[in-house]
């Protein structure tokens, strides 16, 4: 439905015993975290944090995820966690990310993340905003 540019935007982390099982290694779960925070900034630097998303009543919500964990990143280990838009519709964006090793670039995880645009009140589906659209697209 719109044109998508592809820019990448990436965060990066420090893994902390917080993030590891008892062996050190990243806990899988934990990767959905990172990827959520990246997505999160990666709205925010077009200036949508989630109180003004509220304000419109609009939120985010994940539709779908397809994660393949390809390497383990462990205890103390800096990771990349990047963004990039790969499709929007009127009504969802979808992601592809991509968690890699800092220092070496390897590729530790890789998902392909929907999230769905609702209103915040009602969880209903909901367009969205087309000011967003036209900053991310």
């Amino acid at each position: 439905m719109y044109g998508v540019t592809v820019s990448t935007f990436a965060l990066n982390f420090r893994i902390y015993y917080e993030d590891t099982d008892a062996g050190g290694i990243v806990y899988y779960v934990n990767y959905l975290k990172f990827m959520e925070r990246a997505r999160t900034e990666f709205l925010r630097q077009y200036g949508y944090e989630q109180a003004k998303l509220h304000e419109q009543n609009v939120m985010f919500v994940v539709h779908s995820a397809t994660v393949e964990y390809k390497k383990p990143a462990k205890l103390d280990d800096r990771i990349d966690v990047s963004v990039s838009l790969s499709e929007v519709k009127r009504t969802y964006l979808v992601f592809h990310q991509l968690v890699t090793l800092s220092e070496t670039g390897e590729r530790l995880c890789e998902a392909k993340v929907k999230v769905a645009c609702v209103t915040f009140d009602s969880l209903r589906p909901q367009a969205i905003p087309r000011d967003l659209i036209c900053k991310i697209a």
